[in-house]
């Protein structure tokens, strides 16, 4: 039909177009750039200082073995890319796949092409299942109907007669039609709105906030020490630069905790390839905790709680006596017409047909099908204010119990006997047979999920372009108490702030909700210290998705938004989450608890490298040595208590608790350190020795706080502690080893060093049982 009529662009025209480019390309929202992923992962302050320091370190000293802390940093790095990297090549992956094709009317003949072939006024035909990918007006329309539920959240399906205008991101639901492509690229609507969501953030993430600020105040903390250590160092070292650059550049490495920094994405990049097995892909590694601490869920109902498809809820007969009543439906209902048919068809499948003499399609306009029977009879099911507009008590009694299934927000369908089968729009006399309710089918895994984040003190609010009502009736059905609010009546958000925030934490259930509303209540839930997760598989959810501390898109849902989202649910389960939040738990808890033992080196580096410039000695660790403690009491526990299982609830305050830990743990460590290097210094001892006595120190008591943190101790554990004590003697036995490393033993140092280790251990303990006897604050 389309082809007769409209022969459509010329070869020269589209060859115009192109050249000025009236083409339908837009930036890739598919993924984030290699470039970004590289400039994210690598241009940082910390690798900045720590390539810094290493460079200046093989420059003056030409020893490589002082540089290895540098392979923290560079592990850190290429951790980030190369998880990073896989999310990219999964939805570029993506994207290929689902690439659609469209069929374009040019020189008269219908061709089809990739969409990014289009140009502006070609002409595109468009039937049932088809994507639109640019926006037009419509030309022609057979019953065209579009759901537009990715860029409004409304899931209702829309009439477009010849005239209206069709949207990019839009599905053909029910006819076909032919549409001119009016906006390409980036002037199309879907891609206007995507444009912003595609800038990218970094995942919300409090160890990665805290380290941050941990990391901020030691650039303070070495602006001080590091001047002062410089100018000492040189006092002692009789103008040495090689000895004084070596003793300094350990000394800012030990205030440096990068080795927190790689355990922490160690330990995410772990909980990634655990979720991946279950179809979760993480984009960004910090988006396994975040989770962890959410405590509000804003849920898009289109693709996450429902499954965006019609289903029927229950048919009521309103005449009885009437056996072939379903029979009858199943002659009325004919799949491909609408989705309301598809739904029938499909709640009644087993049902044999009647034998059908003539059939009247469904059609947007009219709302409503009608058949003849065999034996003469005449019926149709439609919109019931069209349908059941007759005369009669009971078209009465039947418009009122429709009335009433619609207001608590179904899909509502009535059954009519015929006078005889209608010519025109006129019906004539009818009788009311039944009435059929519909709604959006619920996920499988919709209810049990949302009833274990309610178990776990998680706030759930549906957000959706959908009537409130509507919304109301899918919350009942997941188990939820709807205190539903239409948006259109929202407060506005740049005015009226306070108002908008109340009308938001009042309610949990928000209807005809625009795209920047959604990303407004986000918004006033972050500014009261709320932890907002947001699921979501629309253009229109995108903007929320990209504000929210967690995005989590659906593998159906659109590219843009799987482009913004932390998380994305591959195989569209939405029970996967509880998976996420344990493991987001787990890793907190055992980060919390091994973090302390990085600030506690971080603390004793500082004290240390300001006691020793005031007392006049040289600094007692070279950066190999300061590697091989940080490693062995460090770095090898912490990563294996970071794998342990921890079901620990989520609780505020990270940075507070690891701190009131780790600086009285550091300073008696420093202060025991330092006892026991000056004594040994002030006695003659040889500087290699009394290094080396200070690192047995050090040893022994970061191997005493370890089994500390470990708690409950476990058989494993023993011998993790163990094992990291026997590699150190070996380091300090192995006459090679401990050359490489400027280690001497003395045995006769031994017993002063072990008893300055026993007091600091003593009185470590002491301060901890103090710390803990204190009455905790609330969110402590």
């Amino acid at each position: 039909m389309h082809r007769k009529q409209y022969a459509g662009l010329t070869a020269g025209e589209v060859a115009s177009r192109q050249q000025a480019g009236l083409v339908n390309r837009a930036d890739s929202d598919a993924s984030r750039s290699l470039a970004d992923i590289l400039r994210g992962n690598i241009l940082t302050p910390f690798n900045a200082l720590i390539t810094a320091l290493a460079v200046v370190v093989l420059v003056v000293n030409r020893n490589p073995i002082n540089s290895l802390f540098f392979i923290a940093m560079l592990l850190n790095a290429v951790i980030g890319i190369i998880q990073e990297l896989k999310a990219k090549a999964v939805l570029d992956k993506l994207v290929i796949v689902t690439k659609p094709r469209v069929k374009v009317v040019r020189d008269g003949q219908t061709k089809e092409l990739d969409a990014g072939e289009i140009v502006q006024d070609d002409l595109i035909t468009v039937e049932r299942g088809d994507q639109i990918v640019v926006d037009g007006e419509v030309i022609q329309s057979a019953g065209l109907e579009v759901d537009e539920s990715l860029l409004t959240g409304e899931a209702d399906s829309i009439a477009k007669p010849a005239g209206s205008q069709v949207l990019s991101g839009s599905l053909v639901v029910a006819g076909d039609g032919l549409m001119r492509a009016t906006k390409v690229g980036r002037d199309s609507y879907a891609a206007k709105l995507s444009k912003e969501a595609k800038q990218f953030h970094r995942a919300s993430s409090e160890l990665v906030e805290a380290t941050n600020r941990i990391m901020k105040w030691i650039a303070w903390l070495m602006l001080l020490v590091v001047p002062i250590l410089i100018i000492g160092q040189l006092r002692i070292g009789q103008g040495n630069w090689s000895e004084v650059v070596v003793h300094t550049v350990a000394a800012i490495v030990g205030m440096i905790p990068e080795g927190l920094v790689l355990l922490t994405s160690m330990a995410f990049l772990l909980a990634v390839v655990r979720l991946a097995r279950q179809q979760v892909l993480v984009q960004q590694l910090p988006a396994v905790e975040t989770l962890a601490r959410v405590d509000t869920l804003l849920l898009d109902k289109t693709g996450t709680i429902t499954d965006g498809n019609m289903a029927v809820v229950e048919m009521v007969e309103l005449v009885k006596g009437k056996p072939r009543l379903r029979q009858l439906v199943a002659s009325l209902a004919r799949s491909g017409e609408s989705p309301t048919g598809d739904a029938v068809a499909t709640y009644l499948a087993n049902e044999s047909a009647l034998d059908v003499t003539q059939h009247i399609a469904f059609n947007s306009q009219r709302k409503w099908s009608a058949v003849r029977l065999a034996n003469g009879e005449s019926y149709a099911m439609g919109a019931p204010e069209i349908v059941l507009a007759g005369e009669g008590e009971l078209c009465q009694k039947a418009v009122k119990r429709a009335d009433d299934l619609a207001k608590q927000g179904f899909r509502v369908v009535a059954i009519v006997a015929l006078s005889q089968l209608p010519t025109g729009d006129e019906f004539g006399k009818v009788k009311p047979l039944g009435l059929i309710s519909l709604a959006e089918g619920i996920r499988p895994d919709a209810t049990s999920t949302l009833s274990y984040f309610k178990k776990q003190g998680v706030e759930i609010k549906i957000i959706s372009g959908d009537s409130a009502r509507t919304v109301a009736t899918i919350a009942r059905r997941v188990g939820l108490s709807p205190r539903s609010y239409d948006a259109r009546d929202l407060p506005d958000y740049d005015e009226t702030p306070t108002k908008f925030l109340e009308t938001v934490r009042k309610h949990n259930i928000f209807g005809r909700v625009q795209p920047q509303q959604k990303r407004q209540i986000v918004a006033a839930l972050q500014q009261v210290g709320r932890v907002v997760a947001m699921t979501g598989d629309g253009v229109n959810d995108a903007l929320a998705l990209k504000k929210a501390d967690l995005g989590i898109a659906m593998n159906s849902g659109s590219p843009a938004t799987r482009a913004v989202a932390e998380v994305v649910l591959m195989d569209n389960k939405f029970s996967h989450l509880p998976s996420v939040l344990a493991e987001g738990r787990r890793v907190v808890a055992n980060i919390e608890r091994a973090s302390g033992l990085f600030i506690i080196k971080n603390v004793y580096s500082a004290v240390l490298a300001l006691a020793v410039t005031a007392l006049g000695l040289a600094y007692p660790f070279l950066p190999a040595q300061m590697t091989v403690i940080s490693t062995l009491s460090i770095g090898v526990p912490a990563f294996f208590l970071a794998l342990a299982p921890n079901n620990q609830l989520y609780r505020p305050g990270f940075l507070r608790r690891v701190l009131s830990f780790a600086i009285p743990t550091g300073v008696i460590t420093a202060l025991a350190m330092l006892g026991s290097y000056s004594q040994l210094s002030r006695a003659g001892v040889p500087t290699i020795v009394a290094g080396t006595s200070v690192s047995i120190a050090a040893m022994t008591i970061g191997l005493a706080v370890l089994a500390w943190l470990a708690r409950p101790i476990r058989g494993w554990k023993i011998g993790l502690i163990g094992l990291c004590g026997a590699v150190f003697a070996l380091h300090l036995l192995l006459p090679r080893v401990a050359q490489i490393f400027s280690l001497k033993l003395d045995p006769t140092t031994l017993l002063i060093v072990l008893l300055w280790a026993a007091i600091a251990i003593g009185l470590i303990a002491l301060a901890q049982l103090l710390i803990q006897r204190k009455p905790r604050r609330a969110g402590s």
